[in-house]
């Protein structure tokens, strides 16, 4: 099944919502990286969001970051996405794996900890990004997200993000959704809607039960008024090149470059969100001295 994001209103427009399907795509990342199962989740998770928060920037140039760092063993998790439903993402330690949490689940909460930060950046050309930065409440990532609306937005939301890995480290489900109100809903529309999502399935017991996740929207919001306005295919792709990556070593400046090419010495340098290794001889590094 196809990865899939769709973007809707319900309650005759009071309620805004995004909801993403991503198995294939975080099944990619974690292949990638190689993720143990507790590593597997937080990047996942943060995939998943990235790629649903991407989808509300305006134009296709703009571009969403999402960082978190806790100080737990997983390090810094790092998300990119843009409008398209590109995404891609980066886990400090991708080999972390700890016991299930009180709750029988994949201790994220644990790996990323909550002596830190979640930041939001949205680069949409101006000569600023915006910047948001909210303190890390519980590390599971949905929690901090809904708390980051609230706060720094002002937008009351519930988010949810979730990932099942099979005992094979494959992903046998990930999803979630971003649910917001608008400005003047009725605050009843608010409760049934907190009420159902409490009694609710996860969303990846959900979607490993078969259902998709338009389907599971209706079911939220069955008898409201539900529309969806746009379907998208999200999909996990790194944008590095040889480009890049020479403009990255020239930006390290003439003296460091010069010092490297002068020791006869070469350079191989990795991206981190595909781990495509980019070599550079003595030769190249000389090549590219001339272009200062």
């Amino acid at each position: 099944m196809k990865d899939t994001l769709i973007i809707g209103t319900a309650a005759e427009g009071a309620v805004r919502f995004v909801a993403a399907s991503t198995r294939n795509l975080v099944n990619e990342a974690v292949k990638i990286h190689q993720c143990r199962p507790t590593a597997a989740a937080a990047l996942g998770r943060m995939l998943t969001a990235g790629v649903m928060m991407g989808s509300m920037l305006k134009n296709e140039q703009d571009v969403l970051t999402l960082q978190i760092k806790g100080g737990g063993p997983a390090g810094l998790v790092i998300v990119t996405a843009y409008a398209d439903g590109r995404v891609k993402g980066y886990i400090g330690n991708p080999a972390v794996d700890l016991p299930q949490n009180d709750k029988g689940k994949l201790d994220v909460g644990g790996a990323i900890g909550t002596d830190g930060m979640l930041t939001v950046i949205r680069d949409i050309g101006l000569r600023e990004p915006y910047v948001g930065q909210i303190p890390i409440v519980t590390g599971e990532i949905g929690d901090d997200l809904t708390n980051y609306f609230a706060k720094s937005e002002q937008t009351p939301s519930a988010v949810g993000v979730g990932v099942l890995v099979a005992s094979d480290l494959s992903i046998k489900a990930s999803g979630g959704f971003i649910i917001q109100m608008m400005p003047g809903a009725n605050e009843l529309v608010a409760d049934l809607i907190s009420y159902r999502l409490e009694e609710m399935k996860s969303i990846t017991e959900l979607l490993d039960s078969g259902k998709d996740i338009e389907t599971i929207m209706k079911d939220l919001f069955e008898d409201m008024s539900i529309k969806i306005m746009e379907y998208r295919e999200p999909f996990y792709k790194c944008d590095c090149s040889r480009e890049k990556v020479e403009k990255a070593l020239i930006s390290i400046g003439k003296a460091d470059l010069s010092e490297i090419y002068e020791e006869g010495k070469s350079e191989e340098i990795q991206c981190h969100f595909c781990n495509t290794s980019y070599h550079f001889s003595n030769d190249e590094i000389g090549d590219l001295l001339n272009k200062i």
